[in-house]
């Protein structure tokens, strides 16, 4: 009998820092139990998972994303990006087009909704039209930043908790703070501080939960200590060695752990097009 040229499903770990590459699945079709428990063991275990040459509806990505978890739906009072009040878009067009949202610019490293009380757990994007060149995302491995940090940094932050305000409630037209000094700004909405080394709920992994450049204070620290320790851990943490390069390919979908990774996006050419969709899965509260 002639064998079937079938593409059999398997994952296999990228030369790098974090990432697993997955060939061999359709995400249109139902995935067998099994696979889906392979799946979420791998992104436990790798932290970012690239699915190759899918070809999906909305309700076909949404279906195999819901494998994963339920939409993340931030509170009516913290906007978030693409937030609407009373509004939560299911799947969010990432696309310098068509009312999409991100533009071209570059997008500094940072973890999603960390500003929220319950950061959202991990996102899908899936690639339509990519430019031919620029627009890649870098995943960090916040794992291993953590792990690699000297014995007296890690003592010294382990019951530190960080408060990250929201971005998308800052002037724009004002100079960006990437620490808060300034103790008489009045607050303009709520504030959730989470754990500075959080532990991964599932894993149980230690995650330095820091994004690079977003405006942060540690609670009950000096602001002149604080800010000092934050820009030593964000020396710390922007280091090649942490992180993954990808090149986007139409069809590509990349699901990745929103609490062990922060993700940066290099800026493109406004003349090139750069369609996406995402998706994004609830969290819980960190510990």
């Amino acid at each position: 009998m002639p064998t079937l040229a079938l593409t059999e499903f398997k994952i296999t770990h990228l030369n790098a820092p974090l990432g697993s590459e997955v060939t061999g699945l359709d995400a249109s079709q139902a995935v067998a139990p099994e696979v889906i428990l392979e799946l979420k063991q791998a992104l436990r275990d790798r932290h970012i998972l690239i699915f190759k040459n899918q070809n999906l509806t909305d309700e076909q990505f949404l279906n195999f994303a819901f494998y994963f978890g339920s939409l993340f739906v931030p509170p009516d009072d913290i906007p978030v990006l693409a937030s609407e009040p009373g509004v939560t878009p299911v799947v969010i067009p990432i696309s310098n087009v068509d009312g999409g949202y991100t533009g071209t610019r570059e997008i500094a490293f940072h973890a999603d909704h960390h500003w929220t009380p319950y950061p959202s757990s991990g996102s899908l994007l899936y690639a339509l039209e990519v430019p031919p060149e620029g627009g890649d995302t870098y995943w960090l491995n916040l794992n291993l930043a953590y792990e690699t940090l000297d014995e007296s940094t890690k003592q010294r932050i382990a019951d530190l908790k960080l408060i990250t305000y929201n971005p998308f409630l800052r002037d724009p037209n004002a100079p960006r703070s990437k620490y808060r000094l300034d103790k008489s700004i009045p607050l303009i909405s709520p504030v959730f501080p989470h754990p500075l080394v959080r532990t991964h709920p599932e894993s149980g992994k230690k995650i330095l939960y820091l994004g690079i450049s977003t405006e942060v204070e540690i609670v009950g620290v000096d602001p002149q200590e604080g800010a000092e320790l934050i820009e030593q851990l964000r020396e710390h943490l922007n280091q090649p060695r942490f992180y993954y390069q990808h090149k986007w390919s139409v069809g590509d979908i990349v699901y990745w752990d929103n609490q062990a990774t922060l993700h940066y996006r290099q800026a493109f050419a406004p003349k090139y097009r750069r369609v996406m969709k995402r998706v994004s899965l609830a969290g819980s509260r960190p510990f």
